[in-house]
């Protein structure tokens, strides 16, 4: 449940306080089309990028701002695999495991990375810096193997690469 004070702040049951900024940016999204369930992923972004990750409390709030079903926002957030519903590291490390890249050595750079790293797919490194996760298709199968950190798609990539290649995300 949640509610709604006067300053337009929603705040769910569990203590979830949208921020005013991100509720004035899902309200801008939400403008942009002709259905508020259309604006749910970019709404969702939004929250993920303040928070690293969305919390649960905010997926009732993100729905009351867009005046719809908690459960559509629900369905999109547990949907798509980019909105992370745990919290992860600073840099999120997506590992493609395509057909494509499979064929391109994709389990030699991944247990490349689990060496290197010190952490099994889905975990998170001691000091919160790295989180490694798979990824069905990263859409560059031209390029196998390839990884996507952040926003920034690197491939091929070989296993001698991963030092340099992660020293850049200090």
């Amino acid at each position: 449940m949640t509610t709604t004070a006067t300053i337009g702040t929603t705040i769910a049951s569990d203590g979830f306080v949208l921020d005013p900024a991100d509720r004035a940016a899902i309200l801008e999204e939400r403008a942009h089309y002709p259905y508020p369930q259309a604006a749910s992923i970019e709404a969702l972004k939004i929250v993920q990028k303040r928070h690293g990750h969305v919390p649960d409390g905010a997926i009732p709030a993100i729905a009351e701002t867009l005046g719809i079903r908690v459960a559509d926002v629900e369905g999109v957030a547990t949907f798509y695999s980019l909105i992370f519903r745990q919290p992860v590291g600073r840099h999120v490390i997506l590992i493609c495991d395509s057909s494509s890249c499979f064929l391109t050595d994709y389990e030699q750079l991944r247990d490349a990375f689990i060496d290197h790293l010190g952490i099994q797919m889905g975990q998170t490194t001691a000091d919160g810096r790295f989180t490694l996760l798979p990824v069905c298709c990263l859409g560059a199968c031209d390029r196998g193997p390839t990884i996507l950190i952040g926003e920034e798609l690197h491939g091929p990539v070989t296993p001698d690469e991963i030092p340099r290649l992660l020293e850049a995300y200090a």
